[in-house]
């Protein structure tokens, strides 16, 4: 997986987490590992209220493409927020809580490609792939 093989509506969640300062950007890539979804998308907020800002310009960058969550949960001052988007899940935490939960270790067979730079310049290298 590869920026330029991204389908839009991770490049465009990538780029918005990017905006908000978002830290350890990493995407899963669930494909034959699970039916409810085709990817995750983490990203770490260093603050309750940065977690909240990444998870609101995720989700207003996508519904000006016309995309709007199935699902969302969690709430304002929440460590953890997801959106679900069907084929992708969005999970942005604390780092707290993302050491705690782990899913990296949970998934540990996803596919998984870590974006360290700004989205344009991932999107053209197409990311860290570990």
């Amino acid at each position: 997986m590869t920026g330029e093989t991204l389908r839009p509506e991770l490049r465009w969640a990538i780029e918005a987490a990017q905006d908000k300062q978002a830290v350890a950007v990493t995407l899963l890539d669930l494909s034959g590992l699970a039916t409810f979804t085709d990817s995750f998308l983490l990203c770490t907020g260093l603050s309750t209220p940065q977690v909240m800002a990444i998870c609101d310009a995720i989700e207003d960058k996508l519904e000006a493409h016309g995309l709007r969550p199935a699902h969302r949960e969690g709430r304002a001052g929440s460590e953890w927020l997801l959106l679900d988007y069907g084929g992708m899940i969005v999970h942005v935490f604390t780092e707290r809580l993302r050491q705690f939960y782990d899913l990296e270790r949970l998934w540990r067979r996803a596919r998984r490609v870590e974006f360290t730079e700004p989205a344009a310049d991932a999107s053209a290298a197409g990311g860290r792939r570990t």
